[in-house]
């Protein structure tokens, strides 16, 4: 059995861990267990948490799953150069989290224990995966053209882009005010599914391709 603490950003990637992710890893023998940072994303609670998972449990692996867009202060890497592609800029943070964390606790193995992995741009972008599932989800088939044009603007439903306005969740809820991130933002992802998820976002496709590695089969 291989363990693996999530440091997640609030309840709705909680549920995700717990609904979802953790029925897709269980067949691999990789069991998550997500811990809730709630509030303002901080590096400092980040490393924090991360730091206190790798010293108190050497036998598992700590990994991450916070959005990119609204990332709190402190992190490495950042700000990001102008123009930077997208799957670049999540990868350049990643990679600086993980030689920060490197350094701060070596004999800890996070070279091999650490998978840092930030969502590009946002959780609800996953949710753009399937247009229709997620607008029948929540219960507004209506919104299924809107989400659909949405989604066909950008290549992937991870390039759904970080600004104020027009964030995936912004977006959301300038088309649905009511629309709940951790109820509906569930119900969504179940709907859309894992698979459909892995299909259209590569980067969320490569976090999950290195948790199954961890496992035995």
């Amino acid at each position: 059995m291989i363990r693996v603490y999530v440091v997640v950003e609030g309840q709705t990637e909680e549920s995700f861990v717990t609904n979802l992710l953790a029925e897709v890893l269980w067949p691999r023998q990789v069991y998550l267990t997500p811990i809730v940072l709630g509030g303002r994303t901080s590096y400092s609670r980040v490393k924090r948490d991360a730091i206190r998972i790798l010293k108190q449990d050497r036998t598992a692996f700590c990994s991450t799953m916070l959005d990119l867009y609204g990332l709190g202060p402190g992190f490495p890497g950042m700000p990001l150069p102008l123009h930077t592609p997208n799957l670049e800029k999540v990868r350049r943070v990643e990679a600086a989290v993980k030689d920060d964390i490197c350094h701060a606790v070596p004999h800890s193995r996070p070279d091999v224990r650490f998978l840092p992995y930030l969502q590009l741009h946002e959780y609800e972008g996953l949710l753009f995966s399937d247009a229709p599932a997620f607008a029948a989800a929540i219960r507004q088939p209506h919104l299924t053209r809107p989400f659909q044009t949405i989604r066909a603007s950008f290549q992937t439903p991870e390039d759904i882009n970080d600004d104020a306005n027009t964030a995936p969740s912004k977006r959301v809820l300038q088309a649905y005010p009511s629309y709940s991130k951790v109820i509906d933002g569930t119900l969504a992802a179940r709907a859309v599914g894992i698979e459909t998820m892995r299909r259209e976002c590569p980067h969320f496709h490569e976090w999950l391709e290195r948790l199954e590695a961890l496992g035995p089969l």
